[in-house]
This record gives structure tokens, C-alpha cells and sequence, in this order.
């Protein structure tokens, strides 16, 4: 499916500061990972936002589907969001009947993965959702619609370090419970703070990791030749983009002609092969110190991540991934119960992922912690049965633990 961008009527008057009902982008991507006809859709929104006046809801959820799309038409989508938060600032999701738990989250200008996927993780509740955009211009957090419990769902990236150093200053004195309440916390989840702040858990296997200027490396390539292979990832990616093995001067010269950023993470390559010959990264998710099962996933490759591993055509890895899922709790989780208590006590927040495989040693090894790692039940049930009812059990676990930091409000 292609979109053209339509063209934006902004509206003269602001809109009001109650929230504005939009789609939401839960639903938008559940659709589009389905290979579901979004053409109607993007219809219906187009229309709506070239009538006389802009349903500025329709506007948040037409600048999603053009997101989505990638390229110049993400770039169009970005700008009509920017379009769309010009005019309102806060945006509500109902999910179910809507009579449930009413989430405020503080989120980011961006694409999905920009914060905490709290639309995916309320699937099939009934809460309502709230998104409250901000940015370092936001003065002041008073006026906010009316919620149970407030979420801070900005996710680490150079781009939002000002944010949420700017936030951390606003929610002084915040009088509602907010789940992961710390900002700077937040913040200082980059690869290299990650693997500082856990050099020494126990349990745990964090490789060093090291911030890389652009020069440092072409004046490693002129001056002495790789000594032991690394990982190399430009600053501020995610999914494998422009990321390398690194095991000779000739990869590094490679990397650097395909690649032209100007920062890059450095870390040690980790073997972590299986006997089977198989890479497994796991997804899990920590709520209240607690870990869920997201997805593992294995591959022959050692840059491993769910879409590429290709788990839907080999019938022995998710037969894997399966037996895994079912048995967590009695057996990943209490055999790494002390890295997970490692990680809990050094993160500190309610809420937040982590990719990792488990070494020959016993520890766990941490490639990366995140909150706005994505966590979904999207998968097609005939094909991956298991998934569902974990995903269930974690997304109720999820629900329980704004509901305890509600409770405290009203206490």
C-alpha cells in the first residue's frame, strides 16, 4: 500500500485541552502486520482531515499509517504529526469497552518506537489511554486530563537526553503515582551507561561497551590492525541498522565506507552459539522486578532479531521458543533469579526490557536494556499457538501493576 500526504487545513483556533479520540497506533500496526487493505482506511482519514475542519485525531492516526510506510513517507508523516500536535497536545485510545483504567502517559513526538508501546502492551483490556505529548517547550504539566495513574513512557535516545533531563525538572512535586518515574534513570540507559552500571552484577555478563568518534576508528584502521573481533553500531540505532562484526582492518574499512555516522557503539563479539549451532536472543520484560517471556528467537547468524530468524518457516525453533515460553517461571527465570535481582536493583525501574541469551558459564548476557522495546501479541495464533497465552499472562501482570500504583492515589 502507497500514501500520498494530503494537504493539511490547520485549523485558526486551538482545540480544547480535553483529549482528542484517535485510532490509535496499536491498532494501525496490528493491521498492517496482518497484511491487512489499509487503502479504506486511509481513505476515511484523508477525508476527515481535509474537511472544513481538521479532525486533528484523524490527522495523529493518518501521520501513524504514513510512518509506517518508511521513507519519504514517513518523513511526511512526521511532519503532519508535528501538524497535529501543533493544534492538541493529548490523545486518548479506548481499548475494550473503554470503562477501565484511565493511563496518562508522558510520550515523545515519533514513530511507535519512540516510547514505551503501551498500546500494545493494554491489548485486549479495557483501559483507556492517554498520550500527552511534551517537549522541552512544555511549560508545565497542570491542566492534564483526567486520568487514574500517569506513565512516563519517553525512551532513551540522544534525541530525547534534553527531554528528559527538561521532564525530570517538571514532575518535581507531580502529584499523581507515575509508573517509572525517573527520567534520568531513563536516560541513562545508552549501551555504554547500560554496560557500566552493570559491570560487576552478579549473575550478569555485560560487555564493555565504549562511545567511538568517527576519527578514532579511521585512526584505527591507518594505524594498527584489529586484534580481536567487535561489534560496531552507530549511535541512536536500533534492529540491526548499521550494525557489524568487525574482525579485520578490511571490515573496518567496509564499515566505514558504508557507513557515515559520526558516533558509534564499540563493544567485544560475544560467541554465544548454542550446542545445536543456533543463536537464541530472548525479549524479556521486567514489571515490578518480575520478568515475562516477550519472544526467543534463533538463527544460524549471530545478529539475531525475531523478524529476521525467520521463525515462522522452522517448525524446531518455535517448538523451542514454545518449550521455553511454557516453562519460564520454573526454569529460565530460577535459574538467572539472581541476575534478574542484579538487574532490578541496578535499573530501578517499574518497568523495562531486556534482550539477552544465556552463557556456557550459567550468567545471563545483556546486549540491551530499554523501555520502549517492542513487546506485542501480533503473531498469528495458527502459527505460533504458545505466544498468546504468554503474552496474556504479561499483559495482565502489566495492567495489575498501574492498577497497585493507582491504588495508592486513592489510598
Amino acid at each position: 500500500m502507497q500514501l500520498s500526504a494530503p494537504e493539511i487545513l490547520v485549523a485558526p483556533t486551538p482545540w480544547p485541552v480535553a483529549a482528542q479520540p484517535c485510532i490509535g497506533y496499536g491498532a494501525i500496526v496490528r493491521q498492517a502486520y496482518a497484511g491487512a487493505d489499509l487503502s479504506g482506511l486511509s481513505r476515511d482519514l484523508v477525508a476527515r482531515v481535509q474537511a472544513p475542519a481538521v479532525d486533528v485525531g484523524a490527522l495523529m492516526d493518518l501521520a501513524t499509517l504514513l510512518m509506517l510506510q518508511g521513507g519519504d513517507l514517513a518523513a511526511e508523516g512526521a511532519l503532519m504529526q508535528r501538524h497535529a500536535l501543533a493544534m492538541q497536545k493529548s490523545y486518548v485510545i479506548s481499548h475494550g469497552s473503554g470503562l477501565g483504567l484511565r493511563i496518562l502517559a508522558f510520550v515523545t513526538a515519533g514513530d511507535f518506537m519512540a516510547n514505551t508501546p503501551l498500546d500494545f502492551l493494554l491489548h485486549g483490556s479495557d483501559a483507556v489511554l492517554i498520550l500527552h505529548f511534551v517537549d522541552c517547550e512544555t511549560q508545565s504539566l497542570a491542566n492534564l486530563p483526567a486520568h487514574d495513574v500517569a506513565f512516563m513512557a519517553i525512551g532513551e535516545s540522544p534525541a530525547t537526553a534534553a527531554l528528559l533531563d527538561h521532564m525530570h525538572r517538571l514532575l518535581q512535586g507531580f502529584a499523581t503515582p507515575i509508573c517509572n518515574n525517573a527520567p534520568q534513570i531513563i536516560a541513562a540507559l545508552s549501551r555504554e551507561a547500560v554496560a557500566q552500571r552493570l559491570a560487576d552484577a552478579p549473575g550478569l555478563c555485560v560487555p564493555a561497551t565504549q562511545t567511538l568518534p568517527r576519527a578514532d576508528l579511521v585512526a584505527a584502521l591507518m594505524t594498527a590492525p584489529v586484534a580481536a573481533p567487535y561489534i560496531l553500531r552507530p549511535i541512536g540505532t536500533h534492529a540491526g541498522i548499521g550494525m557489524a562484526l568487525i574482525a579485520s582492518s578490511a571490515d573496518l574499512a567496509a564499515w566505514l565506507r558504508n557507513h557515515a555516522a559520526t558516533q558509534a557503539y564499540a563493544a567485544p563479539f560475544i560467541d554465544y552459539r548454542g550446542s545445536n549451532g543456533l543463536y537464541a536472543k530472548q525479549r524479556i520484560v521486567l514489571i515490578k522486578g518480575k520478568p515475562y517471556p516477550s519472544h526467543m528467537a534463533l538463527s544460524p547468524h549471530w545478529m539475531v532479531h525475531y523478524l529476521n530468524a525467520d521463525m515462522a518457516n522452522h517448525a524446531t525453533r518455535r517448538a523451542a521458543e514454545a518449550a521455553w515460553m511454557a516453562d519460564f517461571h520454573h526454569d529460565f527465570a530460577h535459574r538467572h533469579v539472581q541476575a534478574f535481582a542484579s538487574l532490578y536493583d541496578r535499573i530501578g525501574l517499574d518497568y523495562f526490557g531486556i534482550d539477552c541469551a544465556e552463557m556456557p558459564d550459567g550468567r545471563l548476557l545483556v546486549f540491551e536494556v530499554d523501555v520502549a522495546m517492542i513487546v506485542h501479541d501480533m503473531d498469528p495464533a495458527e502459527v505460533f499457538p504458545y505466544k498468546h497465552p504468554a503474552m496474556r499472562q504479561l499483559f495482565t501482570a502489566f495492567l495489575t501493576a498501574l492498577e497497585d500504583t493507582a491504588k495508592n492515589l486513592a489510598g
